[in-house]
């Protein structure tokens, strides 16, 4: 991949006071950094972040990754992340990035005696990715609340959760054919208003039926209280996908929806839309396969509303377990009640048990961490 600008800039310290070298830089997929500690072991660590709502910028993804990673600058690794060249749904430009940025990192400082690759969310998602597409350069990987379905039925998830929604709950959020019709009025809620943006959407449900609201948010695996919230983000993301395409990738003209209080009432009601967009054109590249080489240790909180356990560990296992490749993968769940909550001893446990994993061959057992 051909590098159009490359700067390294040196800092001799940080807020943390551990850094050696911060070097900061732009390749062809976007802006990037690379913390080196003092205690730098030669080994290496490739970060991938989460999901950017429209209107953040890609430089922003990366603030305060210090702080978020401290547990593994402690342990003397070298630490390099790609902000990737646009928001939203970018997980096959996050994998380019991460590649591209990885090899800038070989030819700049030297190859590391040993590479391992961690990400958040979507960022679990590229996390996969990499290792199912560039394993042979890692070591290990260790993908936390990952998107780690295939994306197009993540996706999907989050398109059927509205239609149902607009049939039982009309007119509070808006309807997919705006969201996906690209000329509409439909934009993007900025993050500044997204606390008040939900505090009316859920005004609007409990005023509706709040006894069929918590059986809804339970059928989409959801605490009543995230209801409001995930709708707001599942919005965001579909719009998103909807400029991305310049269309909809999805139909849900021959879905029949069931573990509703009624389905027939339900189908009846729920918002059908065919699609205009083959939904390949994103979905395919880097499509989701499970065919790991590498020890990958996934690690989840019990309870997450963006992305519920079925899809982050039920769908991978399975289509790890149908590559044969169970040897390579295993998975560690916490108490967490959020996305991606984990706590910073959680990381470092993680870590360390991946790092055994890889150095002794033991694979650590299922289940869960404390």
């Amino acid at each position: 991949m051909k590098y159009i600008l490359l700067i390294f800039t040196i800092c001799c310290h940080s807020l943390w006071g551990q850094i050696e070298k911060k070097d900061l830089g732009t390749l062809s997929g976007g802006s990037y950094q690379v913390l080196i500690p003092k205690n730098w072991n030669k080994k290496l660590v490739m970060y991938a972040h989460g999901y950017q709502f429209q209107g953040q910028k890609p430089s922003e993804a990366n603030v305060g990754l210090e702080k978020r990673l401290q547990v593994i600058l402690d342990r003397g690794f070298a630490i390099a992340a790609s902000d990737y060249p646009a928001v939203g749904f970018v997980l096959p430009e996050g994998i380019d990035a991460t590649e591209e940025l990885r090899q800038a990192f070989v030819k700049q400082v030297g190859k590391p005696d040993s590479t391992f690759m961690v990400g958040h969310s979507m960022g679990g998602g590229i996390t996969l990715g990499i290792m199912e597409n560039f394993g042979n350069h890692y070591d290990g990987a260790l993908p936390l609340c990952p998107l780690s379905s295939r994306p197009y039925l993540q996706c999907r998830k989050e398109f059927d959760m509205y239609a149902t929604f607009n049939g039982l709950f009309p007119g509070i959020v808006p309807s997919l054919k705006d969201i996906f019709d690209v000329n509409s009025s439909v934009g993007f809620v900025n993050l500044s208003q997204a606390g008040s943006r939900i505090g009316q959407i859920t005004q609007a449900i409990m005023a509706k039926d709040s006894s069929l609201a918590k059986a809804f948010a339970k059928k989409f695996d959801l605490k009543l209280k995230d209801l409001a919230g995930s709708l707001f983000f599942n919005q965001n993301v579909l719009r998103d996908l909807a400029i991305k395409f310049g269309g909809n990738p999805f139909d849900n003209l021959q879905t029949v929806y069931s573990g509703f209080p009624d389905d027939l009432q339900t189908n009846k009601l729920a918002e059908r839309l065919g699609a205009t967009k083959n939904p390949n054109q994103l979905f395919s590249r880097y499509d989701r396969t499970g065919n790991i080489q590498k020890p990958v240790l996934l690690v989840h909180t019990i309870y997450d509303q963006l992305i519920p356990v079925t899809y982050a560990v039920v769908n991978y296992e399975n289509m790890v377990h149908q590559q044969q490749k169970d040897k390579y993968f295993t998975v560690k769940y916490t108490n967490g009640q959020a996305h991606c909550a984990f706590s910073p001893q959680q990381l470092a446990t993680s870590f360390d048990l991946l790092r055994n994993w890889v150095k002794n061959g033991n694979k650590p057992q299922g289940g869960y961490l404390e």
